[in-house]
Formats: structure tokens, sequence, C-alpha cells
């Protein structure tokens, strides 16, 4: 069993959560529920969670606030949130878990499940950190992204450190300015949707480019580009088009 808390500001969500979890996860113990972060912080201390179930907007300060004050964290965290796209992005650049309202029941088991199966919690502050310093920086390209690795670890790089991305299966080659090369767990689509498009472009169904670190475009059926690390990539002649616009050329 694991020891779960809730935190919402609307009894309604509160209770709903509740009756999900006694319902559909019958591996959860739930400890108790919080209505704002100063009940938060004395229940998280009281009753030790395994894990808290977080929503982002309450009264006296959000949740970002509160945990910024109160790392490091020794439970995990599913964040439930009806916040925008630009940040469901921040929660995917940390590898963090979170559900949208209303609360979908096979999201919740989901998301439960891979809370349970976390027992090393090794990276979670670092990518708690990872998502509090995101959403403060403006600039996208210079966000961390959270790579996990088919090695077992948690890596964190700059967006802008990616030349391009190459689709090997259900994982993924990343490549950095640094001339390393990470396989990373997930797969290419994922990153594709992840990643912003206003920096990254889909060339070829195997490849993910940096249009930043384009050195030169070859001319051809539908080309190729010369990557900074002298790797050369084809675009495909139904993405040619649109990569001629995404270069104004």
């Amino acid at each position: 069993m694991i020891k779960v808390l809730t935190i919402d500001d609307e009894p309604k969500n509160l209770r709903i959560l509740k009756e999900l979890l006694k319902t559909y996860c019958p591996q959860v113990d739930h400890i108790g529920e919080a209505s704002n972060i100063t009940e938060a912080a004395i229940l998280i201390h009281q009753f030790q969670p395994d894990l808290v179930l977080l929503d982002i907007e309450m009264p006296h300060g959000n949740a970002f606030d509160f945990l910024d004050r109160i790392m490091p964290v020794d439970f995990e965290i599913i964040f439930v949130t009806a916040f925008d796209s630009y940040t469901l992005k921040a929660f995917k650049y940390s590898a963090l878990d979170y559900l949208l309202k209303p609360v979908n029941i096979d999201e919740l088991k989901a998301a439960i499940a891979k809370a349970q199966n976390r027992v090393d919690r090794k990276y979670f502050n670092l990518q708690l950190n990872n998502l509090l310093k995101n959403l403060k920086s403006s600039e996208i390209q210079l966000q961390k992204i959270a790579v996990q690795s088919s090695a077992g670890g948690v890596e964190f790089f700059a967006i802008n450190d990616i030349i391009y991305c190459e689709a090997n299966g259900p994982y993924t080659y990343i490549f950095l300015v640094n001339g390393r090369k990470i396989i990373s767990v997930r797969n290419i689509k994922e990153y594709e949707e992840m990643l912003p498009d206003s920096l990254f472009f889909r060339s070829h169904h195997s490849f993910l480019i940096n249009l930043n670190k384009i050195k030169k475009y070859h001319k051809g059926r539908g080309g190729e580009v010369e990557m900074e690390n002298g790797v050369r990539i084809e675009i495909a002649i139904r993405r040619r088009d649109e990569f001629f616009k995404k270069i104004n050329l």
C-alpha cells in the first residue's frame, strides 16, 4: 500500500478524488486531504505520505510557491491541473506526472501505478527543481529537459543543446552539441509533441532537427540539411515546402 494525500481547494474535487482512489486504486491508502497549502504542510509533516495529488491553483499561493518553500521533498507528486499547454510542456520537460481536470479514471490509474513503481526517488528533487526553474524562464530554448535514458538514469540539458533526434523503434537517439549521444526510452513522436515546433522540425519520419543547428541546405528531390556536427539529414519530399516556410527560404 502507498500512503496518499490529496490537496485541492475545492471540496467537490477532494470528494471526487477520494472516491476515485477508493474505487479504482486498491493499492492506495488515502490518509488525508487538505484545502490549502497551510493545511497541506501540516499533514505532510504529520503523515509522511508516499504520494501527494496536488492541485496547482490554491488560495494564498500556488503549488509551485509551496514546493519551492518545502524542498527537498521525500514523496512523489502528481499534479492535478487545468493549466494551458505551455505549462503542461514544462511538466513533460521535467518528466513529471500530471492529471487534467476533470480527472480521467484510466489516466489516474496509470499515474498511480507509475508512482507506485518509482521506488528509487533519487532523481525526483532534480526533476522538481528543473520544473520550477523552467516555469520561471521565459526563453524556451534555455529551458532544460529531463531525459530518461535506456541505462535507467535521468539527464538534464538545455533544449537548444539538442542538434537532432533520430528514431530507433521505441527509442530515440538524441545527439547533443557536446558530441554525446543519449538513448532515450521515449519514442520520437513524443519528442515531436513535446519540443517547441518553433525550434524543432520533423524533417523525415526518422528525424527531428533543431532548426538553429542547421549549417547548410543541399539541393535534391527534398534536399538535405547539414547539421552543425557535420551529419547530413534528408528532408522528405512531402515536408520540403513546410521546411522552406520554416526557414524563410
